[in-house]
């Protein structure tokens, strides 16, 4: 049944948030555990349900796993995984079918990877070409292009790809594929993709080589490794964050503090999208947890933003917080630019169309482009939009209802659960104002 989430405007945002345990980071200190000899623990990971369904899979693997108030142990098979019994359900995550396909590549039996109507809708052809060219069988929907995916793995050879990839998850996906290759697999990938994996392997005890070319940066592993349990610290979600980021940045008064965001230069583009708009935010603390950067932000309102053009090639880096920053520009009077942000049509749901179609709802002037969107700021009224299942629309359009003229009404914020359970009760700490009505048909909540 639909959970819809109604949000009125109220004062401006403020007070203190720390984020939940960074998505990107839980997957991967997950399946490396799984993966690694002996007991990993993993400290403040991400409870939202995409992380979830990775630790139900990595059990399903052979992993033990314990876990007990914000701490997971994670007691791994040592590379020598357990053929699942029956499919392996990825439910809403992408990144657990992606990364666990590079994983499942090097292992000496078959598995099936799949997920809801949504994620087998999501296009995976990248993964499974480049796992095709190190030596595994894989086959799925329309070629392999879709799930579910049935992965026959075995020795693989150590490939370089010299093609340059925009994604964090394909990029990743072949060096958890190249840690169990025989040689070295190397990958490239854009100016700002996210490199989370390069980031932590080192931490179980694999060196990754890295250079830089034109922006451009290549990862290289030598196989097959062996992988040694550690302890992760998992960073605050700045993409969790970059909602109620872009809610304090737009609104005159407001003034929020996010405490130990993860920092990450692949994940904070935002950051300086929103200075350009004229938001005055704040870094301090600065340190490091599991490889990563991570400091807090202090993030004022703004009198007045202006409108921005958002540069293509920041879009790799911007795919998860284009929701966010629709926030700030729908308040920006004048005329903000997206473009080369065509990815975002086979995300959770089809983000430019959803974007779009919620902000004329709430009367923003949207003109929706194949690959981009121009939107006219100014303000936004109330009205019920449509989250087509994707937690990150969700998010956005509840945290402009903090500034819009009328209550905004979610058609359906369930969805925030795969990435942030605890949204709601954050979004009212810092003062907004937030109903959940009862469930139609239902006996409320």
């Amino acid at each position: 049944m639909a959970r819809p989430l109604v949000v009125r405007p109220g004062p401006p945002l403020a007070g203190t948030l720390r984020p939940p345990g960074d998505k990107s980071v839980t997957h991967r200190a997950y399946i490396l555990g799984m993966l690694a000899g002996g007991e990993t623990v993993v400290r403040h990971p991400n409870d939202g349900e995409d992380c979830r369904a990775t630790l139900r899979c990595v059990e399903a693997l052979g992993a033990d796993a314990a876990a007990s108030g914000v701490v997971v142990r994670l007691r791994g098979a040592a590379g020598r995984l357990a053929r699942p019994v029956g499919e392996l359900d990825c439910g809403n995550s992408g990144t657990t079918l992606r990364l666990l396909a590079g994983v499942l590549a090097g292992q000496p039996f078959p598995a099936t990877l799949t997920g809801d109507d949504s994620l087998r809708r999501r296009p995976m052809d990248r993964v499974v070409e480049a796992l095709r060219a190190m030596g595994a069988a894989v086959s799925g929907r329309d070629g392999g292009r879709l799930p579910p995916l049935e992965i026959r793995g075995g020795p693989l050879r150590g490939t370089c790809f010299e093609r340059v990839t925009p994604s964090a998850q394909v990029a990743s996906a072949i060096l958890l594929a190249g840690v169990q290759a025989r040689g070295t697999t190397c990958v490239w990938t854009a100016p700002g993709a996210r490199d989370h994996t390069a980031r932590l392997l080192p931490r179980f005890g694999v060196a990754v080589e890295s250079s830089r070319d034109r922006g451009r940066t290549r990862f290289a592993v030598a196989g097959p490794a062996k992988l040694a349990a550690c302890e992760v610290v998992v960073p605050g979600d700045f993409s969790a964050t970059a909602c109620h980021l872009a809610a304090a940045a737009a609104t005159p008064g407001a003034r929020v503090e996010f405490v130990g965001v993860g920092l990450n230069p692949g994940r904070v583009v935002l950051l300086s999208v929103l200075r350009a708009m004229g938001a005055r935010i704040d870094v301090r603390g600065v340190t490091e947890l599991a490889g990563e950067p991570v400091g807090d932000l202090i993030v004022s309102g703004a009198d007045r933003l202006r409108p921005v053009d958002i540069d293509p090639a920041d879009v790799p880096a911007l795919q998860d917080e284009v929701p966010a920053w629709t926030v700030a520009a729908s308040a920006a009077p004048g005329i903000s630019r997206l473009r080369g942000a065509a990815e975002l049509r086979v995300k959770e749901s089809d983000r430019l169309h959803a974007l779009a179609e919620g902000l004329g709802v709430l009367g923003v002037r949207v003109d929706e482009t194949p690959d981009g969107l121009d939107i006219q700021g100014g303000g936004a009224h109330g009205g019920t939009v449509r989250a087509y299942g994707d937690h990150r629309i969700a998010m956005a359009f509840a945290v402009l209802g903090t500034r819009a003229s009328g209550p905004v009404t979610v058609d359906d914020a369930g969805c925030i659960s795969t990435s942030y359970p605890a949204f709601v009760d954050d979004l009212r700490s810092l003062g907004g104002l937030v109903e959940e009505p009862p469930i139609a048909g239902g006996a409320g909540v």
